[in-house]
């Protein structure tokens, strides 16, 4: 027969609560949840002062500046685009350029709410949170997970 304790309950409640708490810090320290999203707004943030970008944050979290508002022509997400660009991550080091054409739809999610933002011969700087980007996979070996990124984007086309 088992007899319960005020002791023992103490002890038992004392070891539930621990388990808890210890399962909800692996989780936190696993996702990346703690502090990551303030860690790279100021990565972001640091990036645009030393590079002189005089930034507007959109409220989805990514931070642009439009050097050339272009023409009318603005794209949606259901227009395929044409783009000059260049990639870099917030290190300096300068991982892909060129002119692509793509559904903006098929480009990650930070492209398709800046681009829209400019019309046909706009230009327009911006950094991307990793989360609006390639996530915690990256892309490749050149963009390491959960890393913000900085495009510089002129569109020449919409189709």
């Amino acid at each position: 027969m088992t007899i319960f304790t005020t002791k023992t309950i103490k002890k038992g409640l004392f070891s539930s609560n621990f388990t808890i708490f210890s399962a909800v810090f692996t989780i936190l320290l696993l996702t990346g949840c703690s502090k990551s999203g303030a860690s790279e707004q100021d990565q972001m943030i640091s990036f645009a002062k030393s590079h002189t970008i005089n930034y507007t944050t959109d409220a989805s979290g990514i931070l642009y500046e439009i050097i050339t508002p272009g023409n009318s022509t603005h794209p949606t997400v259901s227009n395929t685009v044409t783009v000059t660009y260049i990639g870099t991550l917030m290190n300096g080091n300068q991982f892909d350029a060129g002119t692509i054409t793509y559904a903006l739809s098929q480009l990650i999610q930070g492209w398709q709410i800046a681009v829209p933002k400019i019309g046909v011969g706009g230009e327009i700087k911006v950094l991307i949170p990793s989360s609006l980007g390639y996530g915690s996979a990256g892309a490749g070996s050149s963009i390491p997970g959960n890393s913000p990124l900085y495009f510089d984007i002129r569109l020449i086309a919409v189709k």
